[in-house]
């Protein structure tokens, strides 16, 4: 290729972020870095793809012509990647899977059942993360293959698909919460009471908290905590049921719950996934909605 794919990924990304910084914060790179790759490809083109002149960065016209191009030679390469990898029946030596606690039980049972019988030589290794540390775990090559609570939009080194399960989230409490006898729970009542709130290793809450708060990275920690009667908490009606026996907990009657959250399947572009990553990715895309919530 005549151009970098570093400097068409720099190029696209800043575009849908908006800056040179924010680019970089979501590719996990320099603004240094974003910045010169976007020179240099300037440069090859021959055309200026930025106005610098205001506070950020504003595509010029023949930037805007350039993008629809960018965006396709990004994608063929893609598919030219997969292609390849399909063509020699690779099969991973080690395959990484990090999943959401979302991820209905049932589910992950079965596919754990099916990967070890299609791929009995190949190491497996499950993961658990959620929001942004599925897709850092991605990016570092950590990981081939994740799941998250669905978003709108992803870098651009992140490929997604919005598979076809949802997942229940409800809101609990012990049952030796004082919210646990209470009927027809208001959000102003609910916001006396400490939360326990999902915060990932990367990511921090921009809404401020209306009342006080206990955090962890993970649904099953929370879970945890719930059961302890450290708090409210809104997790996984699966998750809960799994642990019903060893951690009892109330769900709390609230408008608008419990409520559906899609789910979206992430891998990274740059790192085509082999026979068993690809059998992966098939299987949660054929998944009945049923058996995922």
């Amino acid at each position: 290729m005549r151009y970098s794919p570093e400097a068409l990924t720099a190029f696209v990304e800043t575009v849908a972020c908006g800056s040179f910084s924010a680019a970089a914060r979501r590719l996990r790179k320099s603004q240094s870095t974003i910045s010169t790759a976007i020179a240099h490809l300037e440069a090859d083109i021959g055309v200026t793809l930025f106005d610098r002149s205001a506070r950020q960065p504003v595509l010029t016209a023949e930037g805007q012509r350039v993008l629809s191009y960018v965006q396709a030679i990004l994608a063929a390469s893609e598919r030219l990647d997969e292609l390849a990898v399909s063509l020699s029946g690779e099969t991973e030596a080690r395959l990484a899977f990090v999943l959401s606690d979302t991820l209905h039980p049932d589910v992950l049972e079965d596919l754990l059942a099916q990967f070890d019988r299609r791929f009995p030589h190949t190491e497996f290794e499950c993961l658990v993360g959620e929001d942004d540390d599925v897709i850092d775990l991605l990016q570092k090559g950590r990981a081939q293959v994740g799941l998250i609570e669905a978003r709108e939009d992803y870098p651009t080194d992140i490929g997604h698909i919005r598979l076809p399960m949802q997942t229940r989230m409800a809101i609990y409490v012990s049952p030796n919460h004082p919210l646990a006898e209470q009927r027809d729970v208001e959000w102003e009542l609910l916001q006396t009471w400490r939360e326990l709130r999902l915060n990932t290793y990367l990511e921090k809450h921009n809404t401020p908290a209306r009342g006080p708060v206990w955090s962890a990275p993970n649904y099953l920690m929370l879970l945890s905590m719930a059961a302890q009667g450290l708090g409210w908490c809104a997790l996984p009606c699966a998750l809960v049921e799994e642990f019903s026996r060893s951690a009892q907990l109330t769900m709390l009657d609230i408008a608008g719950w419990p409520m559906s959250v899609s789910i979206d399947l992430l891998w990274h572009k740059q790192a085509p996934l082999g026979a068993a990553g690809s059998w992966l990715r098939q299987y949660l895309q054929q998944v009945p909605a049923k058996r995922a919530g």
